[in-house]
């Protein structure tokens, strides 16, 4: 019996939301003192899997299908956890992974646990803690199936390194009978995603217009940060809706969230509330956001800013 993890990666280089998952099932592994498991797709060097107690990668090589398909993946996954009598499952809490997790689960007659934060406090039943209600509270959630598949919420639980000798062996990619294709994709290579950022900064209307973003864009260099948006920003056209954060965009669950001229509408609070340190610097004192912050300024955004940037980039000389 072992502990399977899928490991996501990107052009063949392992994703930071891999190495989470590595990390936490190698934790998971060691409590109930098993084998760890990683199943990847198309990468080229699975060594620093090595550094998170990774015990076996199984690499999987999708020759022809070049973009993530959910049937195949699920399928060949699926009997990866089979041959190796699996019985606890990790995915991240991706947008592919969170897309693959419940059809991973069906396929294995597993339970799905989703948005978990921390360890299983028990594994007979498993029992873990997730957020619940848009990340406004937390319940203790108990699996009463043989096999569980865990989602963990990105930031959750962090790298952690382990030293390991991993294995290495290779799998079959398994056809389905979907008829799905996906034909390509858009993506902004030369920058921090939202998904993989520790820290995130975000503008709203207050920045006044898109000739004004260079504000975010000069911090969240500094910061080796990624850039957001609030919804109506993206609704009028300054950034690409790929950067529009909340509850009806993005989910964030960054170490820092930075928001910048940023009200703090409900439906944003909901899809940032996961962040660990919420920062606001807005002109309105009375702006829902200071309500959720662990830190706020109330200033004018044009003045504020230029002098944060001003004192991070003396501090890194």
């Amino acid at each position: 019996m072992s502990v399977v993890v899928y490991v996501e990666s990107q052009n063949g280089i392992i994703k930071k939301a891999g190495l989470e998952v590595a990390s936490y099932g190698r934790a998971i592994a060691n409590a109930i003192q098993t084998n760890l498991v990683a199943v990847t797709f198309n990468v080229n060097d699975a060594s620093m899997l090595n550094n998170h107690g990774v015990d076996k990668v199984c690499n999987i090589n999708t020759t022809g299908d070049t973009f993530f398909n959910v049937d195949r993946y699920s399928a060949s996954l699926a009997a990866v956890i089979e041959n190796e009598t699996a019985t606890l499952v990790v995915v991240s809490a991706t947008a592919n992974g969170r897309y693959l997790g419940p059809i991973l689960a069906a396929a294995i007659k597993a339970a799905y646990v989703s948005n978990v934060v921390a360890l299983p406090s028990a594994y007979d039943p498993v029992t873990v803690k997730r957020s619940c209600f848009t990340n406004k509270a937390f319940n203790a959630c108990v699996s009463n199936q043989s096999k569980t598949v865990i989602s963990l919420s990105s930031n959750a639980f962090g790298l952690k390194e382990y030293t390991s000798e991993a294995e290495y062996t290779e799998a079959e990619y398994l056809n389905s009978n979907s008829t799905l294709k996906v034909t390509a994709t858009d993506s902004i290579s030369d920058k921090v995603t939202i998904a993989d950022a520790d820290i995130v900064v975000s503008g709203g209307r207050g920045l006044k217009g898109p000739e004004n973003w260079h504000l975010i864009e000069d911090l969240a260099s500094v910061l080796g940060a990624a850039t957001a948006c609030s919804k109506p920003v993206s609704d009028m056209g300054w950034r690409p809706h790929s950067e529009h954060v909340g509850q009806t965009g993005k989910p964030v669950a960054s170490n820092l969230y930075i928001a910048i001229g940023v009200s703090g509408a409900i439906q944003h609070l909901a899809g940032i509330n996961s962040s660990k340190v919420k920062v606001v610097i807005n002109n309105d004192p009375e702006a829902p956001f200071f309500k959720a912050a662990d830190y706020g300024i109330v200033g004018d955004a044009f003045e504020v800013v230029p002098k944060l940037i001003e004192k991070l980039k003396a501090i890194k000389q």
